[in-house]
């Protein structure tokens, strides 16, 4: 017993100053995180400084499109779009990351066994022995984070998680207004193709008008011959027109995950093109701080990298580790543990970096400066989604303008055309002037048809502006590839191959 007894008052020895260091590892060097106050302004341009404007209205702002198709592509591609998968399995990544470092700040242990076969050197009347030593074992050791560099760890791969989570919204905050955007112009180039159809029908009709009055004798074959140029000049831009309609309906099939043809029939028949509820509310200013999670994701990567300093910091003062073992031998294996030698330590061991070339500071000073990056990053990130909001509100509410001047124009010029035709038949104008009057007519419609596309595509790019992205449901938990068998087991020649 005396034996034991010295054992355990120097047992308590080496436990009293591990302990009191222990205490010590609330302890925490480099800078804490604080979300920056960034200068804002108080309202838009053009809007009025009020205490309480409107907030925008985000959640599902596609379905103001007043599309069923749309709303359903929308709900497809985030289900399947690609992008997307990886942006989840970057969240997963960002978990597992996390449980590495919360799992630094725990105690490890280790198990070890071992059978040998012995034969021992011959003595001087020249016999040896023969026996077997079995051998178990037990390892443990713990890391005192004494001055935070794990806690830190842990700190900056909470902050990485966000970010990930983040980066996926964003991810669906693009996609979202990708899939509403290519639906526009499908739906845009659909709709021109069918009015470059009827004007070319009706410039034909001019054509034979002009064949028929050449035939008697109060037209020219030169007049015939304009007439079916003009004809064959619209019919020539439908071509152009269909495969740009082809490459928007393959985007969109490639958005939702799927072959690029896998829409072709879907979206063939031809359907108006959306037009959205206006005018919508913005809010102010200081909301993208919130809404917009590309600003989101500059700030957490600003506070991941903040807390990275800490880490780098903490490499430079002393690190103390607890360890202990603990091992028995047997001859027999049936007396492990009972009738068998047994053997264990345990202490501290202290690490101080004295002299390393300066490599730890300037750890420090990388941190240092790979923070002020990302601080730099985050402060763009603002300045760009307040020039998103001020350049789509600006482009959607000048292009309305613009869209009733068209509107006014295309009417006119219309009827301008119509009269022309009739005078025409009449014998009371000359061709040149119906030919302009169709030409002019036909160009005024297709760009108001060019417009109410532009202000569909304004109103999402306003909507994307000010963070409106998909706020459904997405799971990220499940993987991409389930695998089954992974446990122990004999390769195969697949394997080996």
């Amino acid at each position: 017993m005396p034996g034991f007894e010295r054992g355990l008052a120097t047992a308590k020895g080496l436990l009293l100053p591990a302990f009191a260091a222990a205490l010590l590892s609330g302890c925490v060097v480099g800078p804490d995180y604080q979300k920056p106050l960034l200068a804002m302004p108080t309202s838009w341009s053009g809007q009025k400084a009020v205490k309480s404007a409107k907030p925008a209205q985000l959640s599902q702002w596609w379905q103001r499109l007043r599309d069923h198709e749309l709303n359903a592509l929308v709900e497809e591609a985030v289900a399947g779009n690609l992008d997307v998968a990886t942006a989840k399995a970057k969240i997963r990544e960002a978990r597992a990351s996390y449980r590495q470092s919360v799992g630094k700040l725990l105690p490890s242990a280790e198990g070890s066994a071992s059978a040998t076969r012995n034969k021992s050197a011959a003595t001087t009347s020249g016999s040896n022995a023969i026996y077997s030593e079995y051998q178990a074992g037990f390892d443990a050791s713990w890391e005192l984070d004494l001055f935070g560099a794990n806690r830190r760890s842990i700190e900056a791969a909470s902050y990485g998680l966000d970010a990930s989570e983040e980066s996926l919204r964003s991810t669906l905050l693009t996609l979202v207004g990708d899939v509403a955007s290519n639906y526009i112009q499908a739906r845009g180039y659909q709709t021109r193709v069918a009015l470059a159809r009827r004007s070319a029908a009706s410039q034909r009709q001019t054509a034979e008008l002009t064949r028929t009055m050449a035939l008697a004798g109060t037209a020219t074959a030169a007049d015939v011959a304009k007439a079916m140029g003009q004809a064959s000049s619209t019919e020539a831009e439908i071509p152009t027109l269909e495969a740009s309609y082809a490459e928007a309906v393959h985007r969109l099939s490639v958005l939702t995950g799927r072959p690029p043809a896998t829409l072709t029939e879907r979206l063939r028949r031809v359907k108006p093109i959306p037009a959205p509820r206006l005018p919508i509310p913005t809010g102010i200013p200081a909301d993208i701080l919130l809404t917009r999670p590309d600003v989101r994701m500059a700030e957490r990567q600003y506070a991941q990298y903040t807390a990275k300093i800490g880490q780098a910091e903490a490499a430079r003062y002393p690190s103390v580790s607890l360890t202990g073992d603990i091992s028995t031998t047997a001859l027999k294996l049936g007396d492990l543990g009972k009738n068998s030698t047994i053997g264990w330590s345990f202490g501290p061991s202290l690490s101080v970096p004295l002299f390393n070339g300066g490599q730890l500071q300037a750890a420090v000073d990388v941190a240092r400066a790979q923070r002020d990056q990302y601080f730099v990053a985050y402060k763009a990130a603002v300045l760009t989604a307040l020039e998103d909001v001020e350049n789509a509100t600006v482009s959607l509410s000048q292009e309305r303008i613009r869209n009733g001047r068209l509107a006014s124009s295309a009417k006119s010029y219309g009827e301008a055309a119509r009269l022309e035709r009739t005078l025409y038949k009449a014998g009371e104008t000359s061709l040149l002037d119906v030919l302009d009057a169709e030409r002019s007519a036909y160009s005024a419609d297709d760009t108001l048809l060019q417009s109410r596309v532009s202000i569909a595509t304004d109103y999402i790019a306003l909507n994307k502006a000010l963070g409106g992205g998909w706020d459904g449901v997405v799971d990220s938990t499940t993987p991409e590839i389930i695998d089954v068998t992974t446990g122990p087991r004999f390769a195969s020649r697949a394997v080996a191959q």
